[in-house]
């Protein structure tokens, strides 16, 4: 097996070398399916933007994906299709003005649109979509009053409770909704027949989401907190307004987007058209030239990125890259980490809030993403970073100033969350947004906590690590699965979330005899495939409970071999059939490389990393290598 092993990882290390960019970074795509290329053409269609050949390119993409029965789906196993990603896509196509309802593709997709509850039925966030481009009515009562931004933060019920991804996607919400904005084009389709009924039809403005007893409990709350500022309603009124424009303006990225996310951009641009802006502002201008710079090609078609994952994939590539021996002065070493040391952060962002004595020195996910920075970015970061930081006296102050921003991220639970610290607020699971638990607020994770320990414990020395790794450990043991398993926000799912997990537990100095990892070693034993691998539903998210994909895939399958390899002093027979699937399989095209290894939001916006294939297998393979296979623990091997 030793020379199989080396092989493949000589495969894998040459692949990354072919595909790096001359900026040192990797931008493989950060694949979101087809709802941003559904709303790029909406978007470019409503501000009368003429660019044919990107919408034609868009089209082609959106109708690659659909399936037989006519619908659109979030990953391969999803039953039937799904609803809302069909709307998106029946709506832009026709919006195109490429494709008619006469159509039989498009005659399909409406089957299936009426068949499964029609337009009432969709998720919150393209019925938001739907209503801003004229297509459904505002409900009578918004979520939120306008005036809660006004709210500082030290009220029990502010703006700044909300994660900072639910805080950039719902100001621009909340200023549409306060205007009952909509905007239409010349060429606007009449999505009317997307209803069941007449009577459906007119009670548009009725939103169930809106009718619970736990919203009317929560807007009540919200109101009372509003009603508490002092000031004459007019002038709270123009107040508000103002703060909401100027808190969109204050957070562009020098790209023009909010925040480098689509989803934030697109609503922010209406919600300035609302105030006055006109369709040819410079700002909203730029605005669209800058999600347009988020397009990438797949598989010949183009696709627009819900965000551009550079740094991401820069850091876990530079990583695995040290870890399978290449050193750390190779030239493509060399360019990745000075790409890295030109995105760490300078400035101070909404984090600041809730962390007030910290400094910047994190890093962010995007190319272009400058203040808004993330936990898992600047572990992985420094991870990519450590010889060079650590030998390099010019770069000491970026490796401190990057090991402190990330401990001060530590909730006071012990765990670790994505963005801001001590910002999981319970009231936000009342707002009627789907899966509100995690796109509303930022709790202590599995995955982020895990991965922080594997990294405060690999790679730092301090003393203050030591009391905040035994918090984290801590928490991590008390938020274990009854079956062994944890679960990850930001992957698919139990197999992520239990990887991290182990991994951080193993870099703490866990014994592998410890009663928590031995469950979890035994769960991953019990959930291996005959094949070798593993495979994870994203109906495990959906769910909350574990989901058999039913086949294996690389990147659940290098997951769970890396974890039982931090665990083990020998290669066990589970290791060695794991091995021995990433290398059959390496370099086979099928689904299941193409299968969704991340998640956004549930049920709603799944990733598919298209790096994730390399990275995983390459650090898992090599992490096989340097423990078990001792001719091959020195030296540098001789990649072509």
């Amino acid at each position: 097996m030793s020379e199989h092993v080396y092989t493949e990882i000589n495969r894998l290390v040459n692949r990354l070398k072919q595909d790096q960019s001359s900026d040192g970074s990797w931008n493989y795509p950060f694949d979101t399916g087809i709802t941003a290329d559904a709303y790029m053409i909406i978007l470019l269609k409503i501000l009368q933007i003429e660019d044919e050949p990107l919408i034609e390119a868009l089209v082609n993409r959106i109708e690659s994906r659909q399936t037989e029965n006519g619908s659109w789906k979030l990953f391969h196993d999803e039953k039937d299709g799904n609803l809302s990603v069909t709307i998106e896509a029946y709506y832009g196509l026709l919006y195109s003005g490429l494709r008619k309802k006469q159509d039989s593709h498009i005659k399909k997709a409406k089957q299936f649109i009426l068949a499964h509850g029609g337009i009432k039925k969709a998720k919150m966030l393209t019925k938001m979509m739907l209503t801003v481009t004229g297509q459904y009515k505002w409900p009578l009562i918004f979520p939120l009053p306008l005036e809660v931004i006004l709210l500082p933060p030290v009220s029990p019920v502010n703006m700044y409770d909300l994660s900072v991804f639910g805080r950039v996607n719902m100001i621009p919400l909340l200023l549409l909704g306060h205007k009952k904005f909509q905007i239409k084009s010349p060429i606007t389709p009449n999505l009317k027949d997307l209803y069941h009924t007449r009577e459906e039809r007119s009670k548009e403005h009725v939103w169930e989401e809106y009718r619970t007893d736990e919203y009317r409990s929560f807007f009540s709350t919200v109101q009372n907190a509003v009603k508490s500022l002092i000031g004459f309603p007019d002038y709270l009124h123009s107040l508000a307004l103002e703060t909401t424009k100027r808190f969109m303006i204050d957070r562009l990225e020098p790209d023009g987007t909010l925040y480098n996310y689509f989803g934030s951009t697109f609503f922010m641009i209406f919600a300035l058209l609302s105030v006055g802006y006109s369709k040819d502002d410079p700002v909203i201008l730029k605005a669209v030239e800058g999600l347009k710079g988020m397009a990438c090609s797949i598989d010949g078609h183009t696709h627009i990125q819900f965000t551009t994952p550079h740094v991401w994939n820069t850091s876990l590539i530079s990583y695995a890259l040290q870890e399978a021996g290449v050193p750390s002065k190779d030239q493509m070493v060399k360019t990745a980490n000075q790409y890295l040391l030109s995105r760490q952060h300078h400035i101070f962002g909404d984090w600041r809030i809730h962390n007030p004595k910290a400094v910047p020195g994190g890093w962010g996910f995007s190319d272009l993403n400058t203040m808004n920075p993330d936990v898992d970015d600047t572990s992985a970061s420094l991870r990519a970073l450590a010889y060079e930081l650590k030998h390099n006296p010019t770069n000491q102050d970026s490796w401190q100033r990057g090991v402190a921003f990330m401990i001060s991220m530590q909730n006071d639970d012990g765990g670790f969350p994505s963005f801001e610290r001590n910002n999981d607020h319970q009231w936000l699971h009342l707002v009627p947004f789907e899966g509100s638990k995690y796109l509303l607020t930022d709790p202590s994770t599995p995955d982020l906590t895990g991965r922080a320990l594997e990294f405060l414990g690999n790679y730092t020395n301090m003393k203050k690590p030591e009391k905040v790794s035994k918090k984290a450990v801590n928490w991590l043991l008390d938020n274990q699965e009854p079956d062994g398993s944890w679960y990850g926000r930001w992957g698919i799912c139990y197999l992520y979330g239990t990887w991290s997990a182990l991994t951080g537990l193993k870099a703490a100095g866990h014994s592998s005899d410890h009663p928590a990892i031995k469950q979890s070693v035994g769960w991953l034993k019990k959930i291996q495939n005959k094949d070798g691998g593993w495979g994870e539903s994203c109906y495990s998210d959906i769910k909350e409970k574990y989901v058999p994909l039913g086949t294996s895939t690389l990147t659940h399958t290098a997951w769970a071999v890396d974890a039982l390899i931090s665990t083990s002093e020998e290669p066990t027979p589970e290791i060695k059939k794991g091995i021995t699937y990433l290398i059959r399989e390496g370099s086979k095209e099928c689904w299941t490389n193409e299968y969704p290894a991340g998640q956004a939001m549930a049920n709603f916006l799944y990733i598919h990393y298209h790096s994730y294939r390399y990275i995983y297998p390459l650090l898992t393979l090599s992490h096989y290598k340097n423990k078990f296979m001792n001719e091959l623990k020195t030296g540098y091997p001789p990649f072509n």
